[in-house]
């Protein structure tokens, strides 16, 4: 009975020695799995990091300052809130005015009033002038104007409803004047949306024109790169690798480098004015640069390799079988290519043209050297409004627009061919 006895303690503790490994095991395969996991993420963390400051940050700001209207309201916090109440019918009442006018002697005295009448003069023009003015008839009088009719005085301007909106719809911290203005549009002097008169009415056709020239650019890579994408599909190894070698050749050239030949190849005076002279095709030389025209054929230059290296890519994975086959039941070559092949690249296409689009909407070098007045680009308005006109809302609101647009093509490529089909390997 005892031996029983001890046999089945000795049975019982063998168990638990036989099941405490493998509680052992497996906490130490969750441990692992654990420090995998921290390794992963300390490896990318640097890359995140990376990307965070230098890409979406600037995109988060960007779109933060083309709303940003902190200025005015924090420059003139009472008139901010007195100016709830008016309701932009005739002229504002004397309080109001009063209170601005007291505001506005306080900013001329500690010296901010420079900048707020920057703000205030993008609304409207002249703004300026009227409130430095003002500021310093204001700075030397004793007493402040007790009338609309005193105020009136300093400048006969403020008898005019447009200057008084202006303040108002900028009393908000945030504000679409910015994005308004990107589409040709303002605020009118009773608060609603119009269009700018037509005098001041640029930034939409130079969408249009942008779009379109980027439309055309793409399309002309993808006509130049199918058959270059096709051959290095197709050709022995030998002379597939030296001409993809002739492809990549323009990489190891500066950009700068390449717009500024093609300034001299497309000049008045340059080779090609040159030959077709003497070739007899035109006795003119002919206006090739500084145009619409030279901005289309450097740039189609400079992103012709982003259209064929996808297509190429897709192409090299594709078997000859298929058109073997198709061949084989009958279809003439030219079919077989257009109803076989072709659909087997689409993934290729998108991907080069969607790339190339992205790319051309945004080049500024090449626009800006080439293009001269006639064909320049929306990056171009924006780098002038960051460098020359320091309105850096404005530069926001038009590289916002920008972004939009990037992301709706996103959106409809991806409801279209979808983002998954995309190819850029074989």
């Amino acid at each position: 009975m005892s031996r029983e006895l001890t046999e089945l303690s000795s049975v019982s503790t063998l168990q638990k020695k036989l099941a405490k490994p493998k509680g052992d095991l497996k906490s130490r395969l969750q441990r692992a799995e654990r420090q995998k996991q921290i390794r992963s993420i300390l490896l990318i963390l640097p890359l995140v990091c990376f990307i965070c400051i230098t890409f979406a940050f600037p995109i988060v700001e960007m779109l933060y300052r083309s709303v940003d209207n902190h200025a005015v309201p924090k420059g003139f916090p009472n008139t901010a809130q007195a100016m709830e109440q008016w309701d932009y019918q005739q002229l504002p009442s004397l309080a109001i005015q009063q209170q601005f006018m007291v505001e506005l002697r306080d900013r001329y005295k500690d010296k901010t009033l420079p900048k707020l009448a920057n703000r205030l003069n993008i609304e409207v023009s002249g703004m300026r002038s009227l409130m430095m003015k003002t500021g310093r008839k204001l700075g030397k009088l004793e007493q402040l104007p007790t009338s609309v009719e005193q105020i009136q005085k300093l400048d006969k301007r403020w008898a005019k409803p447009q200057y008084w909106a202006a303040v108002k719809t900028l009393s908000s911290p945030y504000t679409l004047s910015y994005y308004l203005a990107a589409l040709d549009m303002r605020y009118d002097d009773q608060g609603n949306i119009s269009q700018q008169p037509e005098t001041r009415q640029v930034y939409v056709d130079l969408f249009s024109k942008t779009f379109a020239m980027s439309l055309a650019i793409t399309l002309i890579c993808l006509v130049m790169a199918y058959p270059v994408a096709y051959l290095l599909a197709n050709l022995p190894d030998k002379q597939a690798n030296l001409l993809l070698i002739v492809v990549l050749l323009p990489f190891w050239t500066s950009l700068l480098v390449r717009t500024t030949s093609w300034i001299v190849l497309l000049q008045n005076q340059g080779v090609i004015n040159d030959l077709l002279i003497w070739s007899g095709v035109t006795t003119e030389r002919l206006a090739m640069v500084h145009n619409t025209f030279g901005t289309i054929i450097a740039m189609v230059h400079i992103l012709l390799p982003f259209m064929i290296l996808p297509l190429y890519s897709v192409m090299k994975g594709i078997s000859p079988s298929y058109f073997r086959a198709a061949r084989s039941l009958g279809a003439t070559p030219s079919v077989a290519f257009i109803k076989v092949y072709m659909p087997l690249t689409l993934p290729g296409i998108g991907a080069g043209a969607l790339l190339t689009f992205i790319l051309s909407i945004g080049f500024y070098i090449t626009p800006a050297l080439v293009g001269g007045r006639s064909g320049q680009m929306i990056s171009n308005m924006i780098a002038y409004h960051m460098q020359t006109s320091l309105n850096w809302g404005m530069a926001a609101a038009l590289g916002g627009l920008l972004l939009a647009v990037v992301l709706a093509l996103f959106y409809l490529f991806n409801r279209v061919v979808g983002i998954n089909n995309i190819k850029v390997g074989g």
